[in-house]
């Protein structure tokens, strides 16, 4: 892509992103950011639900790891809604917040938003919401450390 090409890219994604309203805008903090390539793709050329799912499940670890400040496992993932294909070459994000700590578990919704390789468009892709446990080295659930994150 021509340098003009690349910054009026860089401008539309600028006003885009300020003209969208929060509904139109990500909630929770970047966990993952990744390019979908084609070795992630299923037969009919779109990326393969798995591949997403997974990206979210290691983002929803990261924040519950960082929030319990341990060792934390994967109990449950509800609520997946696939609104929107992800295609190879999209810019894909997850993102991630705490919505609620119980003594041992976390539930973490996650959002995915791509943008659009070379048009530059921003939608969200997928939700769900998925519970963690912190555990110590043998994998026995502990409390997670509150007001840690």
């Amino acid at each position: 892509m021509a340098l003009v090409g690349q910054l009026q890219l860089l401008g539309y994604l600028c006003y885009s992103s300020r003209q969208m309203s929060r509904a139109d805008q990500a909630r929770g903090e970047l966990v993952i950011q990744t390019i979908a390539m084609p070795k992630d793709t299923n037969p009919n050329g779109d990326i393969f639900g798995g591949w997403l799912t997974s990206q979210m499940d290691l983002g929803s670890g990261i924040l519950a790891a960082k929030t319990a400040q341990a060792r934390v496992v994967t109990v449950a993932m509800e609520g997946m809604s696939f609104l929107q294909p992800v295609r190879v070459g999209d810019t894909v994000r997850c993102y991630a917040r705490v919505e609620k700590i119980g003594r041992t578990s976390m539930t973490i919704p996650v959002e995915v938003w791509v943008t659009r390789y070379m048009t530059g468009e921003q939608l969200r892709v997928t939700h769900g919401v998925f519970t963690l446990v912190a555990v110590d080295e043998s994998g026995k659930p502990i409390p997670v450390k509150r007001g840690s994150a």
